[in-house]
């Protein structure tokens, strides 16, 4: 992983007080892992149970940092597209369970999320706000499906059968840490805990007072004083924010984000950011990418369709943003955008 930093925060912080007779107490702890922030939070009887529970949960995201990152020059995944035409790639049950998952919401999202984007990706360059000669863009199209990428189950194997392909597990690998962070802590016995990989949170459990996580969601558009657009309480849910606001540049007045469509190469149009609550952080990292990429229109029908809850911020004309929540959701959402 590129832009290693040091650890942020080497001390658990106690919050809240007890409840029922019991002395629970808030621990927070955070380090950078997969190039973002990661910041974990439980609710404990003691600061042992509570540290033991957050290092065994930050060592199971850094075990599959190693596995599946696609900037890593030695992972499974950097295997896989290096040996993109040319032969099948074994890899761990954890990186075959996360390619399923990926190509599961490709197909659901009609190949709106496509992790194959790779070579796409591989042509913008955000740091320096350079567009991709559209030449180099065409060819790096031609490697963009799916659907060529094969897995064996029996075998644990990946396969993508063009040369030059490379698959991209960036839109839904910290969701998929999150979830495998909350394992390990219901592991440890920590009965309640809210894991954060920079916009993919997962909470579960109730704090010492009864209630769920409240978590913030960011106006893609802030101004001063209104940086928040919405509050929710997580009630053993995920929640993933999709946004334009992360990556981006400005060329001819026009708004170039990180957020590719795979069938343009060029950054999705028509909406601000999309936020979206399930029970799993692999499926809201990965269908917040797939909703955003389909616009406003699609995207709400395929929600409806797919049975999915979230916000969407729609990007109209006068930069503030039409806003769409799903009915499920709407009681527990705190508007706070004025």
């Amino acid at each position: 992983m590129k832009n290693r930093r040091i650890l942020l925060l080497l001390l658990l912080f106690p919050f809240l007080l007890s409840f029922n007779g019991r002395q629970e107490r808030i621990f927070r702890k955070s380090l950078i892992l997969m190039d973002t922030l990661t910041t974990i939070t439980v609710v404990a009887d003691s600061e042992k149970k509570a540290e033991s529970g957050i290092d065994a949960a930050f060592l199971e995201i850094k075990k599959l940092e190693k596995l599946i990152s696609f900037w890593d020059p030695e992972s499974e995944i950097s295997s896989v597209n290096k040996n993109a035409g040319v032969l099948p790639v074994k890899v761990s049950p954890q990186t075959l369970d996360l390619i399923q998952y990926a190509l599961y919401i490709s197909e659901k999202t009609d190949g709106a999320f496509d992790p194959t984007i790779g070579p796409v990706i591989r042509q913008w360059d955000f740091k320096k706000q350079k567009k991709p000669a559209p030449a180099k863009l065409g060819e790096a199209l031609k490697l963009v499906n799916y659907r060529e990428m094969k897995i064996d189950g029996k075998n644990s194997t990946a396969y993508l059968a063009k040369k030059g392909m490379s698959f991209d597990t960036g839109g839904i690998a910290k969701g998929y840490a999150a979830d495998l962070a909350e394992k390990v802590l219901k592991s440890k016995g920590i009965k309640a805990g809210l894991i954060a990989i920079a916009g993919d949170i997962k909470g579960f459990g109730r704090k010492p007072d009864g209630k769920g996580w409240i978590v913030a969601i960011r106006n893609p558009r802030e101004s001063k004083g209104n940086e928040l657009l919405a509050k929710i309480e997580l009630l053993d849910e995920a929640i993933s924010t999709s946004g334009d606001y992360e990556r981006y540049f400005f060329e001819d007045g026009k708004r170039f984000h990180h957020i590719l469509n795979p069938e343009t190469g060029y950054p999705a149009r028509g909406i601000q950011s999309v936020s979206i609550v399930a029970p799993k952080g692999v499926s809201t990292d990965g269908f917040s990418t797939g909703i955003f990429i389909m616009g406003p229109e699609k995207g709400t029908k395929k929600m409806k369709e797919l049975g999915l809850d979230g916000i969407i911020v729609e990007d109209i004309e006068g930069n503030k943003g039409k806003l769409y929540i799903t009915d499920k959701i709407r009681p527990r959402v705190q508007v706070l955008r004025k």
